[in-house]
């Protein structure tokens, strides 16, 4: 599974529309996903301290699109082979391939940890 981060005012667009297409679709031409390992890095960078944070949880094989694992983006900018690598969604994000939503809580430094259900499947 990889995951994605929305918050509930997008995730109700979406519905409505029935895919996430955030602007980085147009921007860069794919959806910014993650896997439970990563996850934590775009919460911090991008949510930190907000309540209004959701994790799609997707299943690749349910999309139409390709997916592709690619390095993050380094703290300067531009791609860092050595660091973290992300899965990208290269078309819109269809909600039939999301199998669950969790509500992604901040810790009280505004910090992520994933949820018990995503950082252990067993649990879900």
């Amino acid at each position: 599974m990889i995951l994605h981060l929305c918050t509930r005012t997008e995730l109700a667009a979406a519905r409505l529309d029935g895919a996430r297409r955030p602007p980085s679709l147009d921007d860069v031409g794919f959806v910014h996903c993650s896997d439970p390992g990563t996850v934590h890095l775009p919460a911090g960078r991008l949510f930190a301290g907000r309540t209004d944070v959701v994790v799609l949880v997707v299943d690749p094989a349910l999309l139409d699109v390709p997916v592709r694992w690619e390095p993050g983006v380094a703290a300067g900018g531009g791609e860092d082979p050595r660091g973290p690598w992300f899965p990208h969604v290269y078309g819109p994000l269809s909600l039939d391939a999301v199998v669950a939503v969790h509500d992604l809580v901040p810790e009280p430094d505004g910090s992520f940890r994933p949820p018990a259900a995503v950082a252990d499947p067993a649990r879900a």
